[in-house]
């Protein structure tokens, strides 16, 4: 019985024991809990494990390269020390130093251990904080792609060359502290081993010559690697960048000199070691040989004088081969090598302009301005303090059978908008959890009439067949705090009526808390006591956090670089946002470098996030791309294939236009030959608008147009360009995003010697118009505010028109913008109507009213632009019954 009671007693303590360090351990490695869990809930704890296991194991191998490469050496070296007696041991100096001899030797393990070990670790620590480009230079793939300067491989200077130069730099610093310390050790024992006629042993000369001997290896590579840091010069910008002339001809040279240098020192000193009094004047040779090549290639005075004399006399000559270089290195580093040059896509005057022919292009042409679109949303579709609209979406979707251009945003939560009395931590945590549904318009709307809805109110209703099954939004672009869905309160569903329905969450999002351990974790790591003394959990509870979309990426892959503008996609069964993801690189060689600080980009990454459940997918879209290619092999299973997308969102994926604007920031110089390059002779911008809030620079748009292929209604970006210092047109660039012509860049130029109005003189047009000017006088006499929107120009049937939308706001507290007008504007002449229908078909009046005029004005001279003389002897002929007239499918001729 005695001993039962003292086996009870062990297993109860032993159970309170494990506990309490099952607690404890809970405690100390609460962030990595944390970590755990939440990669589990993503699909992604492989990936986790894989990726701390990475960081460590490469740690401990550098760790223990250097440690071993100490160690040896120290090792080594202790055995030729202290070997003899010194004659006087009442010397004090050499009795200390042979004490401390002494210990080095005999005390191995205890002493030079440890301190190769921390040297070891001193000396691996850059490699550590820079663990995940140190694994991308093992895992990094061929790109296929040699570099015009030395012939390597692109995936040379992307991944090698910087850990290279890391690497180099560690290993001169470790090997120069071992040459000064065991050169000091052996130094003081010759001293020592001469007061007894005896010499320093072989064994240590040839240690500390092999110790040198890799020095100057080192250092070797050091400068032959300097030559491929020739690639990133910017010397002459801002002309080109990249190597010029001076960099290839000269520099280059001169680093191959020095290599002969060192390598005519490291003999010499071989030589002199073993002969001092023959060989001094090769070592001395040698050196001064060294000396004056360092001084020239680490000073500007050879360069300068190159530069002065030789080269900017006869630049374009002897500048013309590296520009060219610079130009196809930098078109290939922003992907824009392969774009297809188009005349200009103007062929009719006015024939464009018809209702009857263009009518489906008006039907996606965007008059509102996201802007102020949001507003509008905002006041019609919030329908609740709680909810915010954070975004507008550009997108296309099938309606009744018809590609439609819309808008839509997301009903997201906004806790913040709360009245304070409702502000605590039940309704924040456990009972406002989502935002619900989506609004939906189409892109052209009318003025004067109201908006027309695809998607609208809550629950979402729609009377053009669009559907979702789930439209709760637990995960989105707003700050969502961490939130316990399901639990025992019931979440507030969606208003309905003058009541509000519940909901409980059935999704798989989240983290399970439905224990008291997992409750204290996440009290600690949240630092709110209330998750642990919460009575309101149940065995379905999760914690979920991380739910803005941007953050939960950012956590997960933080090495993509990621698009400012995720948007959303409806489907049938629940919502989803579509991230963009960047690869970037500021080493890729010869590129010019963007402001933002790299010189190489790609889109090789589109991410999927369910709104509902917070589920994360990668997809790659871009195999070609190195940087990507290297992830893919080092994290195996984080990226799927573009196949793999569902079927449901494929044709919604879009080209981002944040990479097409830096895109064209870099075209717009580098699409000249190189001749047009040195002259800066075509340099484009982007438009600028000089018009109150809506002024700045003109961005990309999205349009819906037969732009890229006749045959066929392509959604696209589109950008005008403007020549240098002037204002008209010089180009349209358009991208294409749906397939077969996803990515595909196209430019349709204008002739350099024809004007084409650009939106900054077609706005200073609209302004001079006297209807114009008279009706936004008119409006702004009656309490209202006129605000004319973005300028968009829209090829159209051969014809080049620019569409501006006019609205109106209240001047009062409650401003809901109206579409009151949109301005059509088609070469200097400028319509208002409440529609683009009736503004196409006014535009048609004008111009054929301008024709007949014309024809009025001139119908006494011939072609040839003489009078005719009139006949002496024939009467004159009988009027006409009525006066002449165009059939009205008829063009009127041009005046």
């Amino acid at each position: 019985m005695q001993r039962l009671k003292r086996w009870l007693l062990t297993l109860i303590i032993g159970g309170i024991g494990l506990v309490g360090a099952y607690v404890l351990f809970g405690i100390v490695f609460t962030n990595f809990l944390v970590e755990l869990w939440w990669h589990r809930s993503v699909g992604y704890e492989g990936f986790f494990w894989l990726r701390l296991g990475y960081r460590y194991l490469l740690f401990a191998f550098i760790t223990l390269s250097f440690f071993f490469f100490f160690f040896l050496n120290f090792w080594f070296g202790s055995r030729y020390l202290g070997r003899v007696e010194p004659a006087d041991k009442a010397e004090t100096a050499s009795s200390r130093y042979r004490n401390l001899v002494q210990k080095f030797r005999t005390g191995s393990m205890r002493v030079y251990v440890p301190f190769s070990l921390l040297l070891g670790i001193l000396v691996a620590w850059p490699l550590y904080q820079r663990w995940e480009e140190t694994l991308l230079f093992f895992f990094s793939p061929a790109a296929g792609i040699s570099d015009p300067y030395f012939g390597q491989d692109i995936s040379f200077y992307l991944f090698a060359l910087p850990i290279l130069r890391l690497l180099l730099r560690e290993w001169l610093i470790t090997v120069t502290l071992l040459i000064a310390g065991l050169a000091l050790l052996y130094y003081l024992e010759s001293r020592m081993l001469t007061k007894v006629e005896e010499q320093i042993p072989k064994g240590a000369k040839i240690h500390i010559t092999l110790l040198v001997v890799l020095l100057f290896t080192l250092c070797l590579w050091w400068v032959f690697l300097e030559r491929y840091e020739l690639v990133y010069a910017q010397t002459r910008l801002p002309l080109f960048s990249g190597p010029g002339f001076v960099e290839m001809r000269i520099i280059l040279p001169l680093i191959y000199a020095t290599i002969i240098g060192l390598l005519a020192v490291a003999l010499s000193l071989l030589l002199y070691l073993k002969n001092p009094q023959q060989r001094l004047r090769y070592f001395l040779g040698s050196v001064v040989f060294l000396v004056v090549v360092l001084a020239l290639r680490y000073t500007q005075f050879l360069p300068d004088l190159v530069q002065r004399y030789i080269v900017k006399p006869n630049e374009i000559t002897r500048e013309t081969p590296f520009i060219q270089k610079n130009i196809d290195a930098t078109r290939r580093a922003y992907n824009v090598h392969q774009v297809e040059i188009r005349e200009d896509p103007i062929t009719d005057g006015e024939a464009g302009t018809r209702v009857s022919k263009i009518g489906a292009s008006l039907r996606n042409i965007p008059v509102w301005d996201k802007e102020v679109l949001i507003d509008v949303f905002a006041q019609l579709q919030q329908l609740r303090t709680y909810y915010e609209f954070t975004g507008i979406s550009v997108d296309r979707y099938l309606v009744r059978n018809q590609l439609q251009q819309v808008y839509l945003a997301a009903r997201e939560l906004n806790l913040d908008a709360l009245p304070t009395g409702a502000r605590n931590w039940v309704n924040e945590r456990l009972k406002y959890t989502h935002g619900f549904g989506v609004v939906m318009t189409p892109a052209a709307q009318g003025g004067d009439e109201p908006m027309h809805w695809f998607i609208r109110g809550i629950p979402p209703t729609s009377e053009y067949g669009f559907e979702i099954n789930q439209a709760a939004i637990y995960y989105g672009r707003a700050n969502l705090a961490p939130v316990i869905s399901p639990n025992d309160v019931r979440e507030l569903g969606y208003p309905l009526g003058d009541t509000t329905t519940e909901y409980n969450y059935t999704g798989k999002g989240g983290v399970p808390v439905n224990n008291i351990f997992r409750k204290l974790i996440f009290s600690i790591y949240f630092g709110e006591k209330n998750i642990f003394f919460t009575t309101k959990t149940n065995r379905n509870s999760r914690m979920l956090f991380r739910r803005n979309i941007v953050e939960a990426v950012k956590a997960l892959t933080p090495f993509f670089i990621l698009d400012r503008d995720p948007y959303l996609v409806v489907t049938a069964e629940r919502l989803y946002w579509i991230q963009d993801a960047y690869t970037i690189s500021s080493l890729y060689p010869g590129s010019h470098p963007h402001t933002l600080g790299f010189n190489y980009i790609r889109n090789s990454v589109k991410i999927v996030i369910d709104a509902y459940n917070g589920t994360i997918d990668f997809y790659l879209f871009e195999p070609t791309d190195p940087i990507v290619r290297a992830y893919q092999r080092m994290y195996p299973g984080l990226l799927k294939g573009k196949e793999a997308m569902p079927a449901a969102l494929k044709p919604h994926v879009r080209y981002p236009r944040d990479l097409f604007d830096i895109q064209l920031d870099i075209y717009r110089k580098y699409h000249q030959t190189v001749e047009e390059f040195y002259k800066q002779e075509d340099l484009w911008e982007f438009p600028l608008m000089e018009r109150g809030s809506r002024g700045g620079r003109v961005y990309p748009y999205y349009l819906t147009l037969n732009l890229i292929d006749p045959d066929r209604t392509d959604f696209l970006l589109l950008c005008p360009m403007t020549p240098k210092a002037r204002a008209n047109l010089r180009a349209l660039v358009v991208v294409g995003c749906d397939p077969p012509h996803y990515g595909k860049l196209i430019v349709y130029t204008f002739p350099k010697g024809s004007l084409f109005l650009g939106p900054s003189q077609v706005d200073a047009i609209i302004d001079q118009d006297t209807q114009v000017s008279a009706q936004f006088t008119l409006w702004n006499q009656m309490g209202s505010q006129v605000e004319r929107g973005r300028m968009i120009v829209v090829p159209v049937m051969g014809s080049l028109v620019y569409i501006q939308s006019v609205y109106l706001k209240a001047e009062s507290t409650l401003r809901i913008p109206q579409l009151k007008r949109l301005i059509v504007v088609k070469s200097d002449t400028v319509v208002m109507e409440p529609t683009l229908e009736e503004g196409f078909a006014r535009l048609e009046e004008r111009f054929q009213t301008q024709a007949e005029r014309s024809r009025q004005r001139l119908r006494d001279i011939t072609p040839g632009g003489e009078a005719q003389p009139a006949p002496e002897a024939t009467p004159p002929a009988p009027p006409p019954a009525a006066p002449p007239t165009l059939p009205p499918s008829e063009t009127p001729p041009k005046p």
